[in-house]
């Protein structure tokens, strides 16, 4: 018997490895990350009365969970690069759990701002694993769509929550996650390279010029010459050491850069309309805030939906012509917003930059991986989630100062 399952394991190509890990379970990893995003938008007024202070103040942890997903999307990555799926999924729960109980029990805005961070740590390192084992374009479609429709219904799902249980619930959202856990533990392969020695000094540079990124919309005289220095000396720090935690080889792709720029201007586009349509909706229509918030679960479920159909169609597409296709509609959504006053044209601006950010950071997750060597694919993945995920501090800034 032992010779007969040797040469049957033979005929196959040895022993199986382990089970793919189902697109559902890919789909509940991601998602609710976005939940951090958008849940806490209908429920700050309550978060604000429990601290005792002021909205702009309960708004810090989500401007700390926008730091947290930021910074933990290259840390994360280059975890998994190094010690593969397990290790990852291992610390992003623990961070995931160690966060929600800390919000909480959060009395204090303090405890709140780090509980948040902590929490986004997580939630980076497990949406980072899922696009991982997104191994084809339908899924990595599929992982795509949760994120945009988990954030289209964040700020609906968030206010019911806090109504039916309370605020710190409607926080806790993020942690429906590690329900997707034990199944991409079961499917997890092993770590595919040798680990490379660890850069301490790169991972400091990145840490330090994503803080410094996050914080140029508030304080661009102090925080954007910052930005500009922190990135020269890491592209030096790439020359001293081609594999540190900044792979030279991905810094000196412009295919890979050129895909992040592209993920990065959606981005900003997409979340610019988003906190701008209230505001657009109550000047041309006079519609008050619950009504654009209901309203508004249309485009950008449509949006979110839609690309996971259209990440999957785009194999059979060539890439430059599907690029094209991204850059026109994420350029003719800001400008169809700004030049009408009709609202079925306003919403259709809003559909359209929801499906190019949506369908964008699909499509364009799987070309930034194109001909990068198989030990830097998770670092590659991490720092095109960074620069996607940038767009989140970029956007709402943006469409604030636009306003005044």
């Amino acid at each position: 018997m032992d010779q007969l399952q040797r040469s049957a394991a033979a005929r196959h190509g040895g022993q199986p490895g382990p089970r793919r890990v189902a697109t559902p379970w890919l789909a509940l990893l991601a998602g609710p990350l976005s939940y951090g995003i958008s849940a806490p938008a209908l429920v700050l007024d309550d978060l604000a009365r429990a601290m005792g202070t002021g909205q702009q103040a309960a708004a810090a942890g989500v401007t700390a969970f926008g730091w947290g997903i930021a910074l933990g999307t290259p840390l994360l990555a280059a975890l998994l690069a190094r010690r593969g799926v397990r290790a990852v999924l291992t610390v992003a729960t623990a961070l995931v759990v160690a966060g929600t109980v800390l919000l909480v029990l959060s009395t204090r805005v303090p405890a709140l701002v780090a509980g948040a961070a902590v929490q986004a740590l997580g939630s980076a390192g497990l949406t980072v694993t899922a696009m991982k084992l997104a191994d084809s374009a339908r899924r990595m479609g599929a992982v795509a769509a949760s994120l945009a429709v988990v954030g289209a219904t964040g700020p609906l799902t968030g206010a019911l929550v806090a109504d039916l249980l309370s605020w710190q619930a409607a926080l806790a959202l993020p942690l429906l996650a590690v329900v997707g856990v034990p199944a991409a533990r079961r499917g997890a392969p092993p770590p595919e390279t040798v680990p490379a020695p660890f850069d301490p000094l790169g991972m400091a540079l990145v840490a330090l010029l994503v803080t410094a990124a996050v914080l140029t919309p508030h304080r661009p005289l102090v925080a954007g010459p910052a930005t500009v220095a922190l990135l020269l000396l890491l592209v030096v720090r790439t020359k001293v050491r081609p594999d540190g935690f900044l792979p030279a080889a991905l810094a000196r792709s412009g295919r890979f850069l050129a895909v992040c720029a592209l993920a990065f201007a959606l981005g900003v586009v997409n979340f610019a309309l988003l906190y701008a349509a209230p505001d657009l909706l109550r000047e041309h229509a006079g519609w008050d805030g619950t009504r654009s918030g209901v309203v508004l679960l249309a485009p950008y479920l449509l949006g979110g939906f839609g690309s996971g159909f259209l990440v999957a169609a785009s194999v059979r597409v060539p890439h430059r012509a599907v690029a094209a296709a991204l850059l026109v509609a994420g350029t003719t959504a800001p400008l169809l917003a700004a030049a009408t006053t009709a609202v079925p044209l306003l919403l259709a601006a809003m559909t359209l930059a929801s499906l190019a950010a949506a369908t964008g950071q699909g499509v364009l997750a799987l070309r930034a991986t194109d001909g990068v060597p198989a030990s830097h694919q998770a670092e590659a993945l991490g720092l095109f989630n960074l620069a996607y995920l940038l767009s989140v501090a970029f956007g709402p800034a943006i469409a604030v100062t636009l306003s005044q």
